[in-house]
């Protein structure tokens, strides 16, 4: 269904579709590969009962919306997919990828639709003003592989309220502007056991300055067709790496080379964010790798509680823990190398872009300590920091300390206390198990010598550094499947309360302190906490 944009104030535009190949709608809607297109033209399919669980009112006053206008009954049913405003072109992206580590050939929006682009009102990150809104959960596209194109709300609750949270601590993300449940009900098998259950759909509208992913030009570049990669390259650089596209029209090769290296950058800065907080994307695969640096599909995410580099939530990845919290810079350095595989044939030399490539893990280490002096609040550089840093992790990994609230106990403790036996024991409280004096004593040592470091800095700044970069909550998993049984039951109050605390994580205040607490025992082995499928 079509309807009339009443104001100039929704009318939205199709550059995506304006400036790229794709394919014209089709009927039925099919599985099919879809070859020299960048998209098929496709539109969400209606839902029985949309209701408005959830809007984002300050992302959507960004995109010039009014917190009336974006309640009213004709835009809750475009945000369900069961209308259109007249401008809006929707269609269905074609990309290829590797998932957990092989070649998956055409992979493509299965369960999502970019309806149309819209100017922010305001430039966000790196100077971008535009934005295109995306319907997560709408129907099957031709890239659905048999699927059936919804989400379920255990997932997109889960999506809106990380994603949001990932925003206020500071970390390159899409966005949610609504989550709407859509009065059907959709069947999971969660686990892939055999064992299929009902359970209630929901839409996400999702919101970035593009989603496109490292695989839209693996794809293309993987079927040989390099007219379509250069048009990929041409049309990305023209709209998100204007320093870039300005090399590239004088010289390609060194636009190309520049743009590999700063992607590379803007992925250091995301994995080092990610390394801070404990996030584990849990489902790295190269397709679900943005272009622009920014956290994109959240699937069987998790948040480590205590310190664990070997934790995944990701039941698909427990045997080879490919996308363990510890191992995700690796994964983010491979995923580099295909996306630099994928420019070669327009580059047509190896060595320019290796020498990019190598300066990954040095570049890794350069960023990874300058946050680490920042998360615990050290002004001066030291030669043995590596080691000092290495040390403290593997003591918390020793000790299962709760990783999150640990950093804060640092961050709220002055200094000249941080040796006496009450910090210690302060410390013990947040350990997940029991565990042996000496390691303690371990801790203890190790806490001198910190203190000594801090003692010859400026105190003030000392705080400042540690309180921006340690936050009091995290969306937990445990606190997320909280929310999902409360809203299932009901009860909206607790998901705005959740909201309002995470719009300001790094806040010590009466909001964020229901929050503010170790994973209860119950959320040890429940689904939705220690494990998570891709199946939503």
């Amino acid at each position: 269904m079509r309807l009339q944009q009443r104001a100039t104030e929704l009318r939205f535009s199709s550059d995506f579709v304006d400036s790229l190949p794709g394919e014209a709608p089709r009927e039925p809607v099919e599985a099919r590969q879809v070859t020299g297109q960048c998209y098929a033209e496709v539109s969400p399919t209606p839902v029985s009962a949309p209701s408005l669980l959830v809007a984002n009112v300050k992302l959507a006053e960004a995109l010039g919306f009014s917190e009336a206008r974006i309640r009213e009954e004709d835009f809750v049913q475009v945000l369900a997919g069961n209308a259109l405003f007249e401008s809006m072109r929707p269609y269905a992206m074609c990309y290829g990828g590797h998932q957990f580590g092989q070649w998956a050939g055409q992979l493509g929006d299965g369960r999502a639709i970019n309806l149309a682009e819209r100017d922010f009102a305001v430039a966000q990150d790196h100077g971008l003003t535009q934005a295109t809104l995306q319907l997560k959960g709408a129907g099957p596209t031709p890239f659905s592989r048999f699927a059936d194109g919804r989400a379920v709300l255990r997932s997109s609750l889960r999506e809106y309220v990380c994603s949001e949270a990932m925003h206020a601590l500071g970390v390159p993300t899409t966005r949610a502007l609504s989550l709407v449940l859509t009065g059907d009900h959709v069947e999971r098998d969660m686990f892939y056991d055999g064992r299929p259950a009902y359970e209630p759909g929901a839409i996400v509208c999702r919101v970035s300055p593009s989603f496109i992913r490292f695989g839209n030009f693996e794809l293309p570049a993987s079927r040989g067709d390099l007219p379509l990669l250069t048009r990929w390259v041409e049309f990305t650089l023209s709209r998100y790496y204007p320093v870039q596209w300005q090399l590239y029209r004088v010289d390609p090769v060194e636009g190309l080379l520049s743009f590999l290296a700063e992607v590379q950058s803007r992925s250091l800065d995301l994995v080092v964010h990610w390394m801070r907080l404990g996030f584990v994307h849990a489902v790295l695969n190269t397709d679900n790798m943005s272009i622009l640096g920014e956290t994109i599909d959240y699937g069987p995410f998790g948040w480590i509680d205590d310190f664990a580099p070997d934790w995944t939530p990701n039941t698909t990845d427990r045997q080879h823990r490919r996308y363990r919290f510890g191992q995700q810079p690796a994964v983010v350095h491979w995923n580099l190398f295909q996306l630099a595989n994928a420019l070669f044939p327009l580059v047509r030399e190896a060595e320019p872009l290796e020498a990019i490539l190598s300066g990954f893990e040095p570049e890794y280490e350069r960023r990874w300590l300058a946050m680490m002096r920042k998360r615990l609040g050290l002004t001066d550089e030291a030669a043995s920091d590596l080691a000092f840093f290495n040390e403290l992790e593997s003591l918390m990994s020793d000790l299962s300390l709760d990783m999150t609230l640990f950093y804060r106990l640092l961050t709220e403790t002055p200094v000249t206390e941080m040796t006496r036996p009450n910090f210690i024991e302060a410390c013990r409280a947040l350990s997940y198990r029991t565990t042996d004096s000496d390691q303690w004593d371990a801790l203890q040592s190790w806490l001198g010598r910190y203190q000594q470091r801090r003692a010859s800095g400026d105190p003030q700044k000392s705080v400042a550094s540690m309180s921006a970069a340690n936050p009091c909550i995290v969306p937990r998993n445990f606190i997320l499947q909280e929310l999902v049984d409360k809203v299932g039951e009901g009860d909206v109050d607790s998901l705005n309360q959740a909201l309002r605390a995470f719009e300001r994580p790094y806040d010590n205040g009466d909001e964020q302190r229901p929050f503010k607490r170790m994973r209860p025992d119950w959320a040890l082995d429940r689904p939705g906490c220690s494990s998570l499928s891709c199946s939503s």
